[in-house]
């Protein structure tokens, strides 16, 4: 009976023993809110508007927050731009970006290349593109380079295959026939 008692004894010591008795504790600092409602990797956007294709946007990854109405962009971006009668007229890169859901301007950052079909190329650090005018634009530095000119300057406006352009406070070399 003394050993009936002593195993008796062990075996709820090791169920007691065994039992969790502490709640874990849960963070009040996270707010749901501020977390990716949808992400997605090496994924694809396009821009239209009634059936006529403006722009394809691809991304290394992609997320949209609850409390943003702005589709973020990182891990590379790449936007090629279409013109009214749906041929590819340039080629935007960076490193990130955004998209403006109920707009769909974009803003494009870090390292910011832009090439047009005639091979025209505009460098910066920033850049925007207004979807509604077909509009590219930047306060910033900027150099382009094409067949003739290499200017630079400091502000930046054009269609979005460059070919018609405007640079404030420029500077730079030009050829003339």
């Amino acid at each position: 009976m003394k050993s009936f008692s002593r195993w008796w004894f062990a075996a709820a010591f090791l169920v007691c023993g065994c039992e969790d008795k502490t709640q874990p504790s849960v963070t009040s600092t996270v707010d749901s809110r501020t977390l990716p409602q949808q992400e997605s990797w090496n994924s694809t956007i396009v821009v239209s508007d009634s059936g006529r294709i403006s722009a394809i946007i691809e991304a290394g990854y992609i997320r949209v927050s609850e409390l943003s109405r702005q589709t973020q962009m990182s891990n590379g971006v790449k936007v090629r731009f279409f013109n009214r009668d749906g041929m590819e007229s340039s080629l935007l890169t960076s490193e990130e970006g955004s998209v403006d859901e109920l707009t769909n301007n974009l803003e494009a950052r870090k390292n910011v290349v832009v090439v047009s079909s005639d091979s025209s190329k505009m460098i910066t650090e920033k850049l925007y593109w207004d979807n509604q005018r077909q509009l590219i634009h930047t306060p910033e530095y900027v150099q382009i380079t094409s067949a003739k000119d290499r200017l630079q300057g400091h502000g930046f406006e054009s269609d979005q295959s460059l070919k018609h352009y405007r640079i404030f406070r420029v500077t730079g070399q030009t050829q003339t026939d």
